[in-house]
């Protein structure tokens, strides 16, 4: 039959994302300083804080939302000092803590 194609023989190639392989080489720590601005927001604060507090239960993933949503909350607070990239940073160390199964001391 002309016009086949016949791709049994042909292996996949193992698709590879390059933001993920950079995002793997950023240490967290050194999360760069943000240019955007955040106005401070006193209701939006509080409401983020409120949510926080309702959505934290005795499960580890609904801590982990409430510290994200708390942390959040902290780019419309005056007294402290973060960027979107420093949550994001610290945000994702934490979940590979959590996916390797804890700190390994």
């Amino acid at each position: 039959m002309t016009g086949d194609v016949d791709d049994t023989d042909t292996a996949a190639e193992p698709e590879t994302d390059p933001d993920a392989e950079d995002a793997a080489d950023v240490d967290w720590q050194m999360a760069p300083d943000s240019d955007a601005e955040f106005e401070t927001d006193a209701e939006l604060r509080e409401t983020l804080r409120e949510v926080a507090e309702d959505v934290r239960g005795e499960s580890s993933e609904s801590k982990q939302v409430a510290a994200m949503l708390y942390r959040v909350s902290d780019l419309y607070d005056p007294d402290e000092d973060t960027s979107p990239e420093e949550i994001y940073l610290n945000m994702r160390h934490i979940m590979n803590i959590k996916a390797q199964g804890g700190i390994e001391r």
